[in-house]
């Protein structure tokens, strides 16, 4: 029975769903917005919104989890030194989901993720 799981598992098994949604959280913190499928974008908001809240009390075991969750040292070196400043008084909804169109190939709808 499905009661109470909330995760998707976007087709993938776990190893390969885990390294998307790592690579997707580390384009997102290097790059403040990424286009992707609705179902990846609402996966991801979650994730990226616990590693900011984490990321605003800055100790040495908050930064070894924020560098467990991201693929390179750029990215967490950018989460620490950019992204938490500029959230440090927001209580959350650190991100936003934008609809954006349906994809040409295969109709999947897409969506812009972006930091507020």
């Amino acid at each position: 029975m499905k009661h109470q799981k909330t995760k998707r598992k976007l087709d993938r098994k776990s190893g390969p769903r885990r390294a998307l949604l790592k690579n997707l959280l580390t384009s997102l913190i290097l790059y403040e917005k990424v286009t992707t499928t609705e179902a990846k974008a609402k996966e991801i908001r979650p994730l990226l919104e616990r590693l900011i809240t984490r990321a605003r009390k800055d100790t040495l075991a908050n930064r070894r989890l924020v560098r467990n969750k991201l693929t390179t040292e750029k990215a967490m070196k950018k989460m620490f030194e950019v992204i938490v400043p500029r959230y440090q008084s927001r209580q959350g909804g650190y991100l936003r989901i934008i609809k954006i169109k349906n994809r040409r190939g295969d109709n999947a709808q897409l969506s812009l993720i972006e930091f507020v």
